[in-house]
């Protein structure tokens, strides 16, 4: 599948029942520590465009100019260590983000000039925020190569699933397994919501349908 098919696999999927779905896979994914910037009403999905950090050299480095090479609808995955002592995103990558019409920005390390990004309304994910620069501090020392964001390794093209509760990463090789399984746990739960509905115990409902089950893995 393609890019585009992939991603629309997830259509209607948030990153909870991803999670679950991973789980019940046996899968690692749920990027620990990263969070939303504000609380996005919206589920980013995109592929990874992956991009690792490392302390500065002497002289140093350039630090952003891979924005150029990301693709409209990618997610841009920066690995900076956890790193929260200095920035590697601010308002102009923000603003150039956004007319590239790139999905949205994840950092396992901070970000700035948070205000542009609040008021664009651009998706950023990150461990927080702080003002001082990345400049001669670090530099980029590759594009599109593993890297680990919150615990979780992501590749080059992996699918990313991104809302206000957090960030997974989708194995590309395992996404429409994923999907379809995140699929099948949404409708059970649909179905316990159902039977609330109805006058059911929460009890009753979770027994009727296995709730406590959803995400066990089968061995």
């Amino acid at each position: 599948m393609n890019d585009q098919q992939l991603v629309e696999l997830f259509a209607g999927l948030d990153t909870p029942g991803v999670s679950d779905a991973l789980d019940k896979l046996g899968l690692p994914g749920q990027c620990l520590g990263i969070e939303p910037l504000d609380n996005y009403r919206q589920v980013v999905v995109g592929p990874a465009f992956t991009v690792q950090y490392v302390s500065a050299s002497v002289p140093p480095g350039t630090v952003g100019d891979f924005i150029d090479d990301v693709a409209a609808g990618d997610v841009v995955v920066i690995a900076n260590g956890g790193r929260t002592d200095c920035t590697v995103w601010g308002d102009i990558m923000t603003q150039y983000a956004g007319s590239r019409q790139i999905a949205a920005t994840v950092i396992d390390g901070v970000c700035r000039d948070v205000g542009k990004a609040l008021g664009d309304g651009y998706p950023l994910f990150s461990q927080g925020r702080f003002m001082r620069t990345g400049k001669d501090r670090v530099q980029v020392q590759s594009v599109n190569q593993p890297v680990s964001i919150g615990g979780a390794r992501v590749c080059a093209r992996d699918i990313v699933v991104a809302d206000a509760n957090g960030v997974v990463v989708v194995p590309r090789a395992r996404a429409a397994e994923v999907a379809a399984c995140a699929r099948q746990i949404e409708a059970v739960e649909a179905d316990i919501r159902a039977l609330i509905d109805q006058g059911k115990t929460l009890k009753e409902a979770r027994a009727a349908l296995g709730y406590h089950h959803l995400q066990r893995q089968v061995r």
